[in-house]
């Protein structure tokens, strides 16, 4: 018998069990454990459990089992949700992109160990795993009844905070790839002081210019969940969910920029590195929210259209 309160408890472990795994390919880079299993997948030095166990083959070898556990889990939760609230409208497409975006992340993550990819196509593996992350995010505040809890069901979106949203989407996602990139060109600490090396603007290598693009997105991202904000708060203040969402967006982008300047500072320091990463997780979780909605209002519009 389907209980709704056992689709939650699954929808929440598969959220956690995504976060980890986001946080373990971070710290798979962080640590340079990319090669702690050598050039073999999907067993570690040709055994599925090597006799010699130092610590950067302990984190590849984790981070591949949590990523394998998280395969495992997101099809229990898509296949239980497909059958009992396939009804509503974005549950299956949200179950395809989730496991979809899950193999093509283990896909990614296995040619990197065995053909040795560049650091530009690497960086890639980040974004493809944050949206993995994301649908199965929305899913999961869908299972939660948020639409019903808040009236989200309800929300229009208007045209301006669409582009707005819209432009805060691609900024942070364009944001996210160079700061991967600047964890797999090992350019954390290129670039001179935080926010800028005055006395030294000229970028000179490759790892400064790859700080100083993730600085530049970074701001223009920044900017842009603040215009988005600002929008939102002015023209929706009496809808909840808006009002809710764009607060917590802006919240989170302020942490990622404390975060972001405490790296540098610290000369990154793991821990600071590893809640960066998370930050921006669900940062982008929620922002894959945001697109739900403008959405669902398209399609709405599009529907009165036809009517008339």
């Amino acid at each position: 018998m389907f209980k709704k309160r056992n689709l939650k408890w699954l929808s929440i472990l598969a959220t956690i069990i995504m976060a980890w795994v986001q946080l373990g390919g971070a710290l798979v880079t962080k640590t340079g454990s990319a090669n702690g299993c050598g050039a073999s997948w999907p067993l570690c030095h040709g055994a599925l459990l090597p006799q010699n166990l130092p610590i950067d083959t302990i984190i590849e070898l984790s981070h591949r089992a949590t990523s394998a556990l998280s395969l495992i889990v997101v099809l229990w939760l898509v296949i239980t949700a497909w059958k009992n609230i396939g009804y509503i409208k974005e549950v299956k497409p949200l179950c395809i992109i989730s496991v979809g975006f899950l193999l093509i992340q283990a896909l990614v993550g296995a040619a990197a160990v065995l053909w040795q990819q560049n650091d530009y196509v690497l960086a890639l593996h980040f974004g493809i795993s944050l949206i993995s992350f994301s649908s199965v995010f929305v899913l999961t505040l869908l299972i939660f009844d948020v639409d019903q809890k808040y009236e989200a069901n309800k929300v229009h979106i208007d045209r301006k905070l669409r582009i707005y949203t819209w432009t805060m989407a691609i900024c942070l996602y364009v944001g996210i790839y160079t700061g991967a990139l600047v964890r797999h060109t090992k350019s954390s600490m290129a670039y001179g002081s935080w926010p800028l090396p005055f006395a030294d603007l000229i970028p000179h290598t490759e790892q400064d210019w790859v700080q100083l693009a993730h600085r530049t997105l970074a701001l223009i991202a920044s900017i842009s969940v603040f215009l988005a904000f600002n929008y939102a708060i002015k023209h929706y203040h009496d809808n909840r969910t808006i009002r809710y969402g764009y607060t917590a967006a802006l919240l989170l982008i302020i942490l990622q920029i404390i975060t972001g300047a405490l790296s540098i500072f610290t000369h990154v320091n793991l821990l600071i590195a590893l809640l960066h990463a998370l930050i921006i997780t669900f940062e982008f979780g929620l922002i894959a929210y945001f697109i739900l909605l403008m959405l669902r209002t398209t399609r709405v519009e599009k529907v009165k259209n036809n009517a008339y």
